[in-house]
């Protein structure tokens, strides 16, 4: 699964000229992408060029840190290359990794969670968001292990409500709207790990909240993503915000390219095509 995921990252990267220099409304064809960057201390450079040879002023971003969720962009179905790079590396020598040929699908709304694995390996991820209605009044909970850690629970007041969650899973439900007091805990237990913290759970939205980091390494965290529209059928693709530890941060186009390119710096997996 994970060399199908690296091509997630990499749809991401080299379609970032077609959405920079035209923004046209999101057509039916189009891609909703949203990367999250959950690799603690991971940083790279990203190349995109239609011919496979790369130079300095050929960078969409340099020195992309993790810790982050992009904003939505809708990105035209299509095929494209790239390359990554280590950070700071020279473009014309070999990259780390290559991408050619992949296919972004279209009509998709993905986040790709560039993150670690149980083991503490960099992966890649993608998730498709449930983006379906929900009823008057509530909103959906949505919970992605992505952390470097054994299964958990995930606690509201004090009560398991989500069990035996393992990296790379998500757990969900729809609630009534409203403030929930959520914590993360090793499953069986109820000592948290993170938390507690208040999570809103936005009427009509996907509230999507990320364990992420190392237990080993006693960096866990959590960021936050919002997905709107899902009371009533939305005109075109979802729109959304991305939190990390409560702060809003609304991120440049490129940064979709990058922490989508940041694992594939971290790990061997040859890029292959993404099926939505």
């Amino acid at each position: 699964m994970r060399t199908a995921l690296a091509g997630a990252a990499a749809l991401t990267v080299a379609a970032l000229p077609l959405v920079v220099f035209a923004t046209p409304a999101a057509a039916a064809t189009d891609a909703s992408v949203v990367v999250f960057h959950g690799v603690p201390g991971l940083t790279v450079d990203v190349y995109a060029s239609a011919d496979d040879t790369y130079t300095e002023e050929e960078a969409l971003l340099t020195d992309f840190e993790p810790g982050t969720i992009t904003e939505p962009v809708a990105i035209p179905e299509g095929t494209y290359n790239l390359a990554v790079f280590a950070k700071d590396a020279n473009p014309s020598g070999d990259p780390a990794i290559e991408a050619n040929d992949v296919t972004v699908p279209g009509g998709a709304n993905i986040t790709v969670a560039a993150h670690l694995n149980a083991e503490g390996t960099p992966v890649l991820t993608p998730f498709v968001n449930d983006v379906s209605k929900v009823d008057a009044g509530e909103g959906r909970l949505i919970v992605r292990h992505t952390a470097a850690a054994p299964a958990v629970d995930v606690l509201a007041g004090g009560e398991p409500v989500f069990e035996n969650l393992t990296n790379p899973n998500e757990a969900k439900a729809d609630l009534a709207a409203g403030t929930v007091s959520a914590s993360v805990a090793a499953a069986g237990t109820t000592d948290p790990v993170i938390g507690p913290a208040d999570v809103t759970v936005k009427e009509g939205s996907a509230t999507i909240v990320y364990a992420w980091g190392s237990l080993e390494e006693d960096n866990l965290d959590v960021a936050v993503q919002t997905i709107d529209g899902l009371h009533s059928s939305p005109s075109g693709v979802p729109s959304g915000t991305a939190d990390v530890g409560g702060s809003s941060l609304p991120l440049a186009l490129g940064g979709i390219a990058l922490a989508g390119a940041l694992v594939a710096a971290g790990s061997a997996a040859r890029a292959r095509q993404v099926r939505a």
